[in-house]
């Protein structure tokens, strides 16, 4: 009786109820933030507000100023996926430097890879309508599969876990030779694919039907990422305002060295007439399109994009990545080191608390206005539009609770992990006691037949004694 009544104190609750109980709203506005560092959400918002104006002009301005977009987006890309992704890597730092030493290494990587797969699964869904509306020759199911910014985001979170077990110096070597020849691989890849079947299976997975974010060179962030990611973390962990300065400097110091190297490997023009592959450059880098798109109007002639403005290139690599320093450093000293805060902070950094919830929903209203816009009108409703997106996310949060939303989501399945993994310990505890009980008891029995043996033993030799006592 007293056994059974153990067993029911240790077994778990239904996991329907446990998946019922309210998430506090404070833990799904800060699932992926990083604790006690405002600057970073700062910029997560700061380029989720950036990406929204670049997809609203890409679809609602009309055909006579829709090379303001592409001029735009060139230039400010350094805003969108390798921001992002650099972010990302930043933000699964923290969540494995926060938890070593008091949570198992087990469940640790179980969180960060449930993440993952969760924003991976949201990017095949995001898949499904984009591959099937833009890109021809991949029927379902072909079409789950693309580098979109959702899928590679959460495909770096694996990454980044793997990546911080190897040393500083060894993650800085491999991310620079993957940006250094991915260029080439890709290029062998796709001009012998249509011969080679492969290579074409090769092209599939690296580059995808969607190159938004392709797997080479973009996993080099990963990488280098996690590098600054720690020295972030350390700073943080020190807490003084030497250690806060020294980083300042440090992500000044690459940024600078990062942006001017990648502007000197790749300042030369690139146009349809001077790429080697003019097919191959439109299809594995889309991005060249801008190129089309700027020159859409009479005013002037761009004879060609910078190499290093087009996405996926080794000179946009490096340059994206010393912007991506750049603009934390310069968040990290106003707002974390200066604590110049204000009402217009505050509200960049609750977007950014929601950019993820935020990249996924701004889609809903984009094809309402398509080409509607002239530039007069366009910033008085891309600016409303985004007052709207923050509203519906601020009533979705505080009235809703955040239920249903993708922070929401993952927070979810990361505690049906957590669960799983408490009912199999409570489970395995039942069994080592009963296995403990169990030898215990047969190891008191074989004591007791010893003792018995034993006696018995004993006995004979003292008969066998008096035996021959008697017959002398």
């Amino acid at each position: 009786m007293a056994e059974k009544k153990k067993e029911e104190g240790i077994v778990s609750p239904p996991l329907k109820d446990y998946l019922r109980e309210k998430i506090p709203l404070e833990e799904v506005r800060d699932y992926s933030s990083a604790a006690r560092i405002e600057s970073i959400d700062f910029v997560k918002g700061f380029a989720i507000v950036f990406i929204i104006i670049a997809h609203s002009a890409g679809a609602w301005l009309d055909d006579e100023w829709i090379y303001i977009y592409g001029i735009a987006y060139a230039v400010l890309d350094i805003l969108g996926p390798s921001l992002f992704v650099f972010l990302s890597a930043l933000s699964v730092v923290f969540s494995i430097k926060r938890k070593e030493g008091k949570l198992p290494d087990n469940v640790i990587r179980n969180r960060i890879f449930s993440r993952g797969f969760t924003i991976m699964l949201l990017g095949i869904l995001y898949n499904i309508i984009a591959v099937e509306t833009t890109v021809e020759g991949y029927p379902f199911p072909l079409n789950l599969w693309g580098w979109n910014i959702l899928m590679f985001i959460g495909f770096s979170q694996i990454v980044s876990y793997y990546a911080l077990k190897m040393g500083k110096t060894s993650r800085a070597v491999l991310g620079v030779i993957i940006i250094a020849y991915s260029q080439q691989i890709r290029e062998i890849i796709y001009l012998g694919m249509d011969e080679n079947f492969g290579l074409g299976i090769l092209h599939y997975i690296i580059t995808s039907p969607a190159p938004q974010v392709t797997l080479f060179p973009w996993v080099a962030i990963c990488f280098l990422s996690t590098i600054f990611g720690e020295y972030l973390y350390d700073a943080m962990e020190q807490g003084t305002e030497k250690s806060y300065y020294l980083l300042f400097k440090q992500f000044i110091f690459w940024g600078l060295f990062f942006v001017g190297f990648g502007i000197l490997l790749g300042f030369e023009l690139q146009s349809h007439t001077y790429v080697s592959f003019p097919g191959m450059f439109v299809s594995e880098y889309p991005q060249f399109d801008l190129f089309r798109i700027m020159n859409q109007q009479n005013y002037v002639s761009f004879p060609g994009l910078p190499l290093f403005l087009i996405r996926g290139t080794a000179a946009s690599m490096f340059y994206n990545l010393g912007a991506a320093l750049l603009i934390i450093a310069i968040s990290f000293y106003y707002i974390d080191i200066k604590l110049n805060w204000n009402y217009f902070v505050s509200i960049i950094k609750y977007y950014g608390k929601v950019s993820l919830s935020l990249f996924l929903i701004h889609y809903i209203f984009l094809p309402f206005y398509i080409n509607s816009f002239n530039i007069v009108f366009f910033p008085f409703v891309v600016l409303s539009y985004i007052a709207f997106m923050g509203f519906f996310m601020y009533a979705w949060m505080e009235t809703g609770n955040g239920v249903g939303s993708p922070e929401w989501i993952m927070i979810q399945i990361g505690r049906i992990g957590q669960k799983t993994g408490e009912s199999v310990k409570k489970e395995a505890k039942i069994i080592s006691e009963k296995t403990r009980e169990g030898i215990k008891k047969a190891s008191n029995s074989i004591k007791k037949e010893a003792k018995i043996i034993a006696e018995k033993t004993k006995k004979l030799k003292e008969k066998k004694q008096k035996e021959k006592e008697n017959v002398k």
